[in-house]
């Protein structure tokens, strides 16, 4: 059994006070990519924030030095949310924008600050192009507080690129105004993106996974009743949700949490799907959970980290590792982002264990 974790940004060096903000991708040559927002002066959501880079060409065995991906004087450049177009290689990473002195749900001489950008590599991430503003593309008129993932983006098998984002109606959260979750996509591999459809009410950060009928699940963060995650279905491609509903199973503390494929009976012996969040009504104890049956339940969970602990992203590297970028701490749950990789057996305390299907000539 295989069960490793190393810490990838450690808040106070290399010059950031807090790294906060986890995404990972991997690339169509097996290169592992570890996202975060580098927050220079203070742990706080607003400030002088970048988005940050390590990579690694083995399978999370060794990492390159952090990189500056993205950065402004007095802006604040976060929430990550990268993609892959398997096609052609291409790294696509979404993020947002807003003032560094703060108003992030806030209309400022009628209109909003937050707005929605592009970057992309199609060198591994080694480097990136000059970002490009996709707000009008993208953003209703009627949003303000806007944001992108954070966490990965995924590639349905019809090709289409699709971002979980979430938006508010209105002021901000605070005031009580409509949250949503919702989709944005691109079907000309990342050149241009649409708004796909939102969640009910009471939805905010989210994440997606295609099941093996070719559905969408969207596991949502929840503002509604007790603190369980929300999730809808999508039988178009996110062009439209099912009513809201909530798993009693998947326990929250109001948090952003990751879900993904692992596998599929096309290829593997079984259809397994993995997801990853504080199991708690605090921001602790981030487990990871696994679904045999397409996100209907999740009868197998471990923990990788008990003390305080947040935000998540799950990537599956090239060997089959699974691999989960997390925050968490001995104080608090934002001293440091670790990168764990553990197989399967690990993962169901020996009781499973990967085979290949192979169909013959």
């Amino acid at each position: 059994m295989l069960f490793e974790q190393t810490d990838l940004f450690v808040g106070g060096q290399e010059g950031y006070h807090t790294y906060r903000i986890p995404a990972l991708a991997v690339s169509h040559k097996g290169t592992i990519l570890a996202f975060c927002e580098g927050r220079k002066h203070g742990s706080g959501d607003a400030g002088k924030i970048g988005l940050m880079l390590r990579r690694s060409l083995d399978a999370g065995n060794a990492w390159s030095p952090m990189q500056l991906v993205v950065a402004e004087e007095a802006m604040t450049c976060g929430n990550p949310a990268p993609v892959v177009d398997q096609p052609s290689g291409t790294i696509w990473l979404l993020f947002c924008k807003n003032l560094a002195d703060g108003g992030q749900g806030l209309i400022i001489q009628g209109k909003a600050p937050r707005t929605v950008w592009i970057t992309h590599s199609r060198d591994d991430g080694q480097t990136w192009a000059e970002p490009k503003e996709i707000t009008q593309e993208v953003k209703d008129p009627t949003w303000t507080w806007y944001a992108t993932g954070p966490c990965h983006g995924i590639q349905l098998q019809s090709g289409r690129l699709l971002i979980p984002c979430d938006h508010v109606v209105g002021k901000r959260h605070e005031s009580g105004d409509p949250c949503h979750s919702h989709v944005i996509y691109s079907d000309d591999h990342g050149v241009t993106w649409e708004i796909g459809a939102s969640v009910d009410a009471g939805t905010d950060e989210s994440v997606v996974v295609q099941t093996a009928s070719g559905d969408l699940y969207i596991n949502c963060r929840n503002y509604v009743g007790s603190k369980r995650r929300a999730y809808a279905w999508s039988h178009d491609e996110g062009e439209s949700f099912s009513e809201r509903l909530w798993d009693d199973a998947l326990v929250e503390p109001v948090c952003q949490a990751s879900l993904i494929r692992f596998t599929d009976e096309l290829r593997h012996d079984k259809n397994r799907i993995l997801f990853s969040n504080p199991a708690s009504t605090q921001r602790e104890k981030l487990t990871v959970r696994l679904s045999y049956d397409e996100c209907q339940t999740w009868p197998v969970s471990r923990m990788l980290n008990e003390g305080p602990s947040a935000y998540s992203d799950l990537a599956i590297a090239p060997d089959m590792t699974v691999c989960c970028l997390y925050e968490r701490g001995s104080e608090h749950a934002y001293e440091k982002l670790t990168f764990a990789r553990f197989d399967i057996e690990w993962l169901t305390d020996g009781a499973g264990r990967l085979e290949a299907r192979f169909t013959a000539a």
